[in-house]
């Protein structure tokens, strides 16, 4: 993302979040670390140009998401679940505009299927049911192009 001119910002901390942090900085980009006091052993990866720090998970959660223009979701566990969840229903509700977001291979799939099969299969005004929110990229560089044509476009 960073070689289309945008910053990346992350949770902040290890594992996808650092190796994300590092891949941007290394490509020459920005990046920010939205953490919070709530994780007290967890230590900013030192990949973080900008740490915003917040009291509770909460604040943290709804901080990387103000933040966002688009979104990512790689491979994770309940954190970045509860992630994507929020995401696609503060879109798919319209508490939010609709902003790019993608899942990064094929880990989030059977979910996104899942909640396709209800919300689809049942008549609503909301955003899933009329066109797919969540768009499932086989690469990095699916994700980057997807994001920056979305991007460009508003």
């Amino acid at each position: 993302m960073t070689k289309h001119g945008f910053s990346v910002c992350s949770g902040g901390y290890g594992g996808v979040m650092e190796a994300v942090s590092r891949g941007a900085k290394e490509a020459g980009g920005k990046t920010v670390g939205v953490t919070a006091d709530f994780f007290k052993t967890a230590k900013l990866n030192s990949w973080i140009d900008v740490e915003v720090r917040m009291k509770t998970w909460e604040e943290r959660l709804f901080e990387l998401i103000r933040r966002a223009d688009g979104f990512v979701a790689c491979k994770g566990g309940t954190g970045t679940l509860v992630e994507l969840a929020v995401v696609w229903e503060m879109m798919n509700k319209s508490v939010m505009a609709a902003k790019p977001f993608a899942v990064l291979g094929d880990f989030w799939q059977p979910v996104l299927d899942r909640v396709r099969e209800v919300e689809v299969g049942h008549p609503a005004p909301w955003g899933e049911a009329n066109g797919r929110l969540v768009y499932a990229a086989g690469t990095p560089g699916d994700v980057a192009s997807h994001l920056t044509a979305k991007l460009k476009q508003t």
